[in-house]
């Protein structure tokens, strides 16, 4: 992240908290007249959207007032960033980056074939 980044967040913005990934996100302190305030996130590391949580990510698109809070539900899987190109990417089955071969067809798909 650039110094003029840093230095934009610190002297116009207001921390206004951060998440468990150690994104911190900001305010615009004293937005313009008849204008909503900017909101923004600093990220932790490389800057990821699919970091954002979705408590934070309706409070940056000014859908709640205040970010929402984190109730501890236990049908609620933990917020996972995007993996994709990644090694902890998803490969199913079949596919060649597993060896690709698959379980064989349950025995009602017959192939079709030209001329028959």
């Amino acid at each position: 992240m650039s110094i003029g980044t840093r230095l934009f967040s610190r002297l116009s913005g207001r921390r206004v908290g951060a998440d468990r990934f150690g994104n911190v996100y900001f305010e615009e302190r004293r937005p313009p007249q008849g204008r909503r305030p900017k909101r923004w996130v600093i990220f932790k590391g490389a800057a990821e959207p699919s970091k954002v949580p979705p408590e934070w990510h309706a409070w940056l698109h000014h859908t709640v007032a205040a970010p929402l809070s984190t109730l501890e539900r236990p049908w609620v899987k933990e917020h996972v960033p995007n993996l994709s190109g990644t090694p902890g990417a998803y490969v199913p089955t079949g596919d060649e980056r597993r060896g690709g071969q698959r379980q064989p067809a349950s025995g009602d798909y017959e192939a079709w074939t030209p001329g028959t």
